[in-house]
């Protein structure tokens, strides 16, 4: 066996085979940046319920409202994170309020081959504030 088809060993690859270096320096910042964007998907917007006197707003009326979001293989959210909100919005649109008083909030759940589905119900009394005079 001649010495040119010896294979160098390990500790000496890096100057055999500068890439990979690079190789691993890449798939570092390729493995952090999917984690980021991992960590960022899992956030969603909390839904605000502030604290009214009752000399502060008039009753509007009772409204309800659903938001759906879905979850694609399990992973990928589809207007999953803000559904809480939306449901909140629509109730509080729907009777031309201000806020929602008196909030319950259900769930329900559906699936399906490749996704999961979420249906958020917000219901409650929404007000109209008063304006200072």
């Amino acid at each position: 066996m001649n010495s040119a088809s010896k294979v160098p060993p390990p500790e000496t690859w890096i100057r055999v085979f500068p890439w990979s270096f690079t190789l691993k320096s890449f798939s570092k910042v390729v493995a952090a940046a999917v984690c980021g964007l991992v960590l960022a998907g899992c956030t969603g917007t909390p839904m605000k319920t502030p604290q009214y006197d009752s000399s502060q707003y008039t009753v509007v009326g009772h409204s309800e409202a659903s938001a759906t979001g879905l979850m694609l293989f399990g992973l990928i959210p589809i207007r999953q994170n803000d559904r809480f909100v939306r449901a909140q919005n629509s109730a509080i649109q729907a009777k031309g309020g201000d806020a929602l008083i008196n909030t319950q909030v259900q769930e329900k759940w559906f699936w399906a081959w490749v996704l999961n589905g979420y249906t958020t119900t917000v219901s409650g009394d929404v007000i109209k504030l008063k304006t200072a005079k």
